[in-house]
């Protein structure tokens, strides 16, 4: 599934649409580069899921618990960049844990946090010369099954 959005709005709503689907044990992946929107789209899911705390990137601290709010699921926030394919540093996050009560995204995930789950969701996203952003949605797993119910 491919979607084009026009402004990072329209970015930020689609990310509200998929945070209402995601439930707790949810890994979402998200790949592009740098400035595609990966953390505009974690500020849409996380209001869609309802969690507590101001989302940025977590370039620095490589991860953000955001608490669940009302839909009861918390929100893991994660930025692999800085890993370097050390998954070392991804086994120290013990995000295993933290998937049995809350959604995972991770940004720059692909190739690392994929291995903590078979069922994710690669959300590809790409920011063109006029800044449309593509997004293109692959799942993986259980997630095949669960496209139907995801935001068009």
């Amino acid at each position: 599934m491919t979607f084009e959005f026009l402004t990072a709005d329209d970015t930020i709503d689609f990310g509200r649409s998929l945070g209402r689907t995601l439930r707790a044990g949810d890994l979402v992946l998200l790949a592009g580069p740098l400035g595609a929107g990966k953390t505009t789209l974690t500020r849409g899911i996380a209001d869609g899921l309802g969690v507590s705390g101001r989302v940025s990137s977590p370039t620095f601290v490589l991860a953000r618990v955001h608490p669940a709010g009302e839909s009861g699921v918390g929100l893991v926030h994660v930025d692999a960049y800085r890993l370097g394919g050390d998954l070392t540093q991804l086994d120290d996050l013990d995000l295993d844990a933290d998937l049995e009560r809350s959604a995972i995204v991770v940004e720059w995930g692909e190739g690392t946090a994929d291995r903590l789950s078979e069922d994710y969701l690669v959300v590809r996203l790409e920011r063109l010369d006029d800044d449309v952003r593509v997004v293109t949605l692959e799942p993986h797993g259980t997630w095949t099954s669960r496209l139907t119910t995801l935001p068009s």
